[in-house]
């Protein structure tokens, strides 16, 4: 990636390179990038707002945006919306970001608490796996998904639970319709990015697909120096998409966040090239926006 990007201490760098080599360059530097990455998370309350770093006001508007995303793709993506089919999700959403502010210096990844999965994932999937890599937000996810505290028919579950960092998972062939990665992606360098995405196409189902929701900078990047993530641009996002062989199917702003937080934006990716395109511009915005967390 060649256009250049800041750390949260405003350190400058020409390009993406040149931060990854500093900060990822050898094996002990990408050791303590994780490391420091989920520690920041092991001190976070295990609550809505904590995993929101403070906006929990926002969890309403983020599950309206997502769920008329999913609706849209459920419907173009499978017959009869998924009616008939036996449809499961992998949600991989709280190690890396949250929101973030613009000039914050957080972020939020992993599957949380199942704040995502109990609001949206589970009225639509009959079975959703959940990855989180923070031992006491799976724990927290794990009761907040027992069926008891659950207003779904008996069809739907959260069926697995794994503590395992994005960067080292690998899912069963063929299992998912969709995975759905939200605020969580910001935490892996660029090589993992590629290397989790290339071995999670081989998860889904035929005719399945990626959710990818993450924040956007306006240019470059933004890196967080305290929990190590990144704020990638869109620009950034697709050069990363075209080197791991998938295709922009659909992709849609999140509307009714705060003006202070980065903008939001939504990518349905598929391994196959759509037969057309359809996006949204957004408007254009400061490169340091704040952060949900």
């Amino acid at each position: 990636m060649e256009v250049g990007g800041s750390d949260s201490n405003g350190r400058e760098f020409n390009n993406a390179e040149e931060m990854w080599r500093e900060e990822v360059g050898d094996h002990q530097k990408k050791t303590e990038w994780y490391r420091q990455g989920v520690g920041y998370w092991e001190d976070v309350e295990a609550t809505v707002d904590g995993v929101l770093g403070g906006y929990g006001h926002v969890n309403e508007p983020d599950i309206k945006g997502s769920e008329a995303f999913l609706n849209t793709l459920l419907a173009e993506r499978f017959a009869d919306g998924g009616r008939n089919r036996n449809l499961v999700a992998l949600g991989t959403i709280c190690l890396s970001h949250s929101l973030q502010a613009v000039h914050s210096t957080k972020e939020y990844c992993g599957s949380g608490i199942g704040r995502v999965t109990k609001n949206l994932l589970i009225r639509y999937f009959n079975e959703v796996d959940l990855l989180e890599p923070v031992s006491h937000f799976l724990e927290a996810a794990r009761q907040n998904l027992a069926p008891e505290n659950l207003i779904v028919s008996d069809m739907h579950k959260a069926a697995n639970f794994y503590c395992v960092p994005l960067q080292e998972f690998t899912p069963d062939a063929g299992r998912y319709d969709v995975i759905w990665v939200q605020w969580c992606i910001g935490h892996l360098a660029d090589d993992d990015f590629m290397s989790f995405f290339k071995r999670a196409k081989g998860g889904l189902k035929p005719g399945g697909f990626f959710v990818l929701k993450e924040n956007i900078a306006r240019s470059g990047f933004v890196l967080d120096k305290e929990d190590r993530s990144i704020t990638r641009s869109d620009l950034y996002f697709r050069e990363l998409f075209n080197r791991c062989g998938l295709h922009v199917y659909r992709i849609k702003d999140q509307k009714g966040f705060p003006e202070e937080l980065f903008s939001v934006k939504m990518y349905a990716l598929t391994t196959d090239v759509p037969k057309r395109s359809n996006g949204s511009r957004s408007r254009v915005q400061t490169n340091r926006p704040g952060i949900i967390k």
